[in-house]
């Protein structure tokens, strides 16, 4: 048996050789899209901050203000503690934005998920998930116990056929998918999964992390078909990327809410968020709401870009540039650092072998002729060599 240190280097000797070594680089985010990095500023492609939210000053005063009143941290879980009424305002305001009675704030996105999927199904219960969900949503499905069940990215025939075979073998069914899938950029098909979701007697989940401030005018996923929000009972989003701060959240309807606070083990053993983080929550819900210019500006900048690169137009902030090979994916945004863009390469596990790919994420304060400068290093080195 080999010592724990030589386990992991003959480990990461592996993923090196594959291209999928992960390393952290010292990086400080400043103003409008911008970055320093080893001592350079650089502008950034890579944020999910899509409304810069977390550089407003609005929510870094109400984050200031909550730090006085009320000190840094929670110090125990809201079971515990008690809950702050900090708490109440952001549930109450999320509710509305998304339609729904009620509320929960978990402390990220991955325990929401990890909490709230154990809570509702279990062993004799199955669930259907997009190949491409969010691997917290996958992770929340295999830790209930329930048979899980993969559907072809955005395959309503491919689900439809499992829920066919499936579904009435089971007790409960639940079906989860992104609303805005985080490395694609594209929308899941919610009208078409809510049908069937009816049909089949099935519970839909959406998370909708990328969804919201930036999607069907600000409410996300669910209202982007259309005027009239979609019938979906179970709305999972964070808190930390349009929204600009940190924290996960659940809205659904009171019962379901309530049954979570005593079952979500991830809510019920876990400290609540520290009340600077719910007071700037409360702050740039606030703005979402009313500043209808904002949160237009993160697809329109996308829009700019694929059209400018000569891309398909973008269903979201996110915009993927597929390149392949791991290796290659690296080095197109080394050359792009070179530049002075901020382009992360994603690589599997995260995407699907043979997709290591450039993510590029849209802010509202993007500079149109930043977004001009890299469209034409993208179309004419990354895209045009690639097709050369």
């Amino acid at each position: 048996m080999p010592s724990l240190d030589d386990f992991a280097s003959t480990k990461l000797e592996s993923l090196a050789a594959r291209g999928q070594r992960r390393e952290l680089t010292d990086t400080a985010r400043k103003a409008a899209g911008t970055a320093l990095r080893s001592d350079r500023n650089v502008i950034s492609f890579c944020c999910n901050d899509y409304l810069n939210l977390s550089q407003h000053h609005a929510v870094k005063r109400a984050a200031q203000a909550a730090v006085e009143e009320f000190g840094v941290g929670s110090g125990a879980s809201r079971l515990v503690t008690g809950n702050h009424p900090l708490f109440a305002q952001l549930e109450a305001r999320l509710a509305r934005i998304k339609g729904t009675d009620a509320a929960l704030v978990f402390g990220a996105g991955y325990l929401a998920n990890t909490g709230i999927i154990p809570s509702l199904v279990g062993a004799d219960d199955v669930v259907f998930a997009d190949e491409l969900s969010h691997a917290c949503l996958m992770s929340g499905a295999r830790m209930s116990d329930a048979q899980v069940l993969v559907f072809r990215h955005n395959d309503m025939a491919h689900l439809e056929d499992l829920l066919t075979a499936h579904r009435a073998s089971a007790r409960n069914a639940l079906m989860v998918t992104d609303g805005v899938f985080s490395m694609d950029g594209d929308l899941a098909p919610l009208p078409q999964m809510v049908a069937l979701a009816s049909d089949h007697d099935t519970w839909l989940m959406t998370d909708d992390a990328h969804g919201l401030g930036v999607i069907g005018g600000g409410h996300g996923s669910a209202r982007a078909f259309g005027d009239v929000p979609l019938d979906i009972p179970l709305q999972m989003g964070t808190l930390s990327k349009a929204v600009g701060g940190f924290g996960g959240y659940v809205c659904a309807s009171q019962p379901v809410i309530d049954l979570l606070k005593s079952r979500a083990r991830t809510f019920v053993y876990s400290t609540g968020l520290p009340p600077a983080n719910a007071a700037a929550a409360v702050a740039a819900l606030e703005i979402i709401e009313s500043d209808t210019d904002l949160i237009e500006m993160p697809v329109s900048n996308a829009a700019q870009f694929c059209r400018e690169a000569g891309l398909p137009a973008p269903q979201s902030p996110i915009v993927p540039v597929i390149i392949g090979d791991e290796r290659d994916a690296l080095a197109a945004s080394h050359m792009l650092l070179n530049e002075g863009y901020l382009v992360t390469a994603i690589r599997p596990p995260t995407v699907p072998a043979g997709t290591a790919r450039l993510r590029l994420t849209f802010m509202a304060e993007h500079d149109p002729e930043d977004i001009s400068r890299l469209a034409e290093i993208v179309r004419e080195r990354i895209i045009g060599r690639s097709a050369a």
